[in-house]
């Protein structure tokens, strides 16, 4: 196992102190250590990750595979993200019980609010398992046969690992298939609602002040995890009580300055740093621009919809919030890339890196970034169209995304036939038999759950504008929406009613609607064509980037590699710090209440004080909240390395306590996916210290601090 080997050596080799980077929290003895250490932690490997005993890892959780959230008192409460569990304050929300606009407090156990299908995830432990996942695997054979094999080799694996029966666990590729880890993990299902500011505070400057600062957006939430009466996972019982955690994070009442260490703890979804150049040309000039016109384009009608009346608004807030942030985030992405002329530096970078392969124990590797440049040139039409299939069938247009699972319903029928010559000769009897199988069944109620969903929320008429301005994106000569008007797919009833029969009858009344004959050539399109292309091509580049990956490390020993992210556990580390964007322009690193009351504008959805906040900031009314200057801080900046999947995620000090709660980035760091950038990224966290005032002075909710451990670090 020498590459293996290899591995390790980046993971325990002695250099000073960087920023930037995530890491596996299993492997941090030796240079992680030192590094944190050197950057003002005081915590050691095993205070961070220990498997015998209790340590940080075990108060950080997966907050519904999308977000991360933190265990903050030994009842089992749970902080996160407001965005993060927007969802699920907006489906206990109606016109009469507004808890997007006013906010929400449980004042008891009692009052606190069950959520279907919300779930929480601990890593139990990590453990290295590549030489039995890669057993047998070698560089001469095809994707689809190292695919094949290697899952055979995880399905193996996990049927043998010992666990606890209500454990569960999952094997994931680092370093692009180089090295594998599998997680034993323990999901809880009962989860509730405990506490959420008003969206004027934890939405506060909404899609203005998103990935932008100084930031002033109180963005958290509360919930608290129920188990049995054993402590285990169970599934929603009035009998459950608050789950007792192995590790709960203390909150420093301290604060922060800059210079000051900061570690974020959490599950980054995904980076690409070790792209060539070609590749983020590509997404950065020809992917993003594309996808950016369409959701510009939907935005701009949803957000004039959202004006007009409250119900639309309470429909469409989450919906909104969704489509505009990947929005926002392209644009930024795109302008750090070019700000910090990331190509031309990749370029660069590969200019060197052919020079060490010219040595001829490495000249296996010296088509590579030839095999990228065709590679990436057959896969951009692919790559291109694919996204703005996404763009218009799935992620910004409800209708068509009804279609789209419809599309994939109606696929899933006809595999339940039989063959040709089988078909021929059966008789109607038999085929009817054959179509309402269980099987049938379950592919019902599959995309009815689907549909459900997708009309909970669903207005036809803002719905008809979205696909008015975005569609002639697409395809300009057939975007006519006439259907609309007679499809039975814009009311959640009438759709029901088609999906009632037989399998035969059910199949065709879908092909007789007038949206599904607009939309079903485009979905067809996308599966016979767009998607095998793409993925054929992918597979193929992703060989290509598996040995690029592995060549680097040997054809470069010296630098510097940690593994992309792939929504596992990492740890990211750095320090309190500003910024400057641009020329004479300098953010300092912490914001204040007093910047919520500067951009106060009354009756504005966005920037909206509520009056009692402003209230309490008139009288000073900030209790032990307010730093040393008498201000109450909101956010702060670091240089943590963080992406999606870290909203929610906690910044802890250097003694292992909460000190903020990450949920952005600055714009221009955007970039930090493919190529981060210490000068210029900077990830935005609420202070610690907001979130108690908010809780204490402006909810009420005082016996929520009393269920925390409140302490002071630095008087020590």
């Amino acid at each position: 196992m020498k590459l293996l080997k290899v591995l390790l050596l980046f993971i325990c080799v002695n250099v000073s102190a960087q920023q930037g980077g995530m890491w596996i929290p299993s492997l941090l003895k030796g240079m992680n250590e030192t590094e944190m250490q050197s950057l003002g932690s005081k915590l050691s490997a095993d205070d961070i990750y220990n498997v015998n005993n209790s340590s940080l890892k075990d108060a950080i959780v997966h907050f519904n595979g999308g977000c991360t959230a933190e265990v903050i008192s030994s009842k089992g409460l749970l902080l996160t993200n407001h965005h993060c569990g927007f969802g699920q304050i907006q489906s206990h929300s109606s016109v009469e019980e507004d808890y997007l606009k006013d906010g929400f407090w449980a004042m008891s156990l009692d009052e606190e609010l069950p959520n279907k299908n919300l779930e929480v995830t601990f890593i139990i432990s990590i453990e290295d398992v590549t030489k039995t996942v890669l057993n047998g695997v070698s560089d001469d054979m095809s994707p689809k046969e190292i695919q094949s094999l290697i899952q055979k080799n995880t399905n193996g694996l996990q049927k043998s690992f010992k666990k606890e029966e209500w454990q569960s666990t999952k094997v994931k590729a680092f370093f692009k298939g180089n090295q594998y880890f599998l997680f034993v993990t323990e999901s809880f299902e009962d989860i509730r609602l405990v506490g959420a500011p008003p969206s004027a505070i934890g939405k506060f400057g909404s899609d203005t002040d998103n990935w932008i600062f100084p930031r002033h957006t109180g963005d958290f939430s509360m919930f608290r995890i129920y188990a049995d009466k054993n402590n285990r996972p169970a599934k929603y019982s009035k009998d459950n009580v608050p789950y007792t955690p192995k590790h709960f994070l203390p909150i420093s009442l301290d604060g922060i300055q800059e210079g000051d260490f900061t570690m974020v703890f959490g599950f980054p979804g995904r980076t690409n740093e070790y792209l060539p150049a070609v590749a983020v040309e590509q997404i950065t000039q020809k992917v993003n621009p594309t996808n950016i016109k369409i959701r510009e384009k939907a935005l701009k009608v949803i957000d004039a919809a959202m004006k007009t009346d409250d119900k639309t608004r309470i429909q469409y807030a989450s919906k909104q919030a969704s489509i505009a942030n990947y929005w926002k985030k392209w644009i930024g992405e795109n302008q750090g890339i070019e700000k910090s002329n990331a190509i031309a530096k990749k370029r660069t970078f590969e200019t060197t890196f052919m020079k060490a392969i010219s040595k001829n124990k490495y000249k296996k590797h010296q088509t590579l970034l030839s095999d990228f440049d065709k590679l990436y040139g057959d896969f951009e039409p692919y790559a291109v169209k694919r996204s703005n299939f996404f763009e218009i069938f799935y992620r910004n247009n409800e209708l068509m995304q009804t279609m789209f699972r419809l599309y994939q319903f109606e696929q899933r029928v006809e595999k339940l036939k039989l063959n040709k010559d089988e078909t021929k000769s059966a008789t109607a009897e038999k085929l009817k038999e054959i179509h309402d199988t269980e099987g049938y069944k379950k592919a019902k109620e599959y995309v009815i759950s689907q549909i459900t969903r997708i009309q909970k929320n669903y207005n036809a008429n803002v719905d008809k504008g979205v696909f008015e301005a975005i569609m002639p994106l697409y395809d300009a000569k057939n975007s006519n929406s006439d259907f609309y008007n007679t499809s039975s797919f814009t009311n959640l009833t009438d759709a029901l009613k088609v999906l009632e029969g037989t399998s035969n009858n059910v199949i065709t009344a879908i092909n007789n609607d007038a949206a599904y004959k607009f939309a079903k050539p485009y979905i067809a399109e996308f599966y016979n064509d767009l998607e095998p292309n793409y993925q054929r091509i992918n597979a193929e580049i992703a060989k290509v980037q598996k040995q690029y990956m592995k060549a680097l490390m040997e054809v470069l020993p010296s630098d510097r590699y940690y593994p992309d992210a792939n929504s596992t556990l990492r740890v990211t580390y750095g320090q309190v710090k500003g910024y400057a964007p641009r020329d004479a322009v300098y953010y300092n690193p912490v914001s204040y209440l007093d910047g919520v009351v500067e951009k106060h504008i009354p009756g504005d959805y966005e920037f909206n004080v509520p009056e009692k906040l402003l209230e309490l900031y008139k009288n000073k009314d900030y209790g032990q909240y307010a730093d040393t200057n008498g201000k109450v801080p909101v956010c702060f900046l670091g240089t943590n390395h963080t992406t999606g999947g870290n909203s929610g995620s906690p910044a802890i000090d250097g003694h292992g306590n909460l000190i903020g709660l990450n949920f952005d980035r600055v714009w221009e760091g955007t970039m930090s996916d493919m190529n981060y950038d210490p000068s210029i990224c900077r990830n935005i966290m609420v202070d610690a210290r907001y979130i108690l005032f908010i809780v204490d002075k402006y909810a009420g909710a005082t016996h929520l601090i009393d269920e925390m451990k409140l302490v002071h670090p630095k008087k020590k």
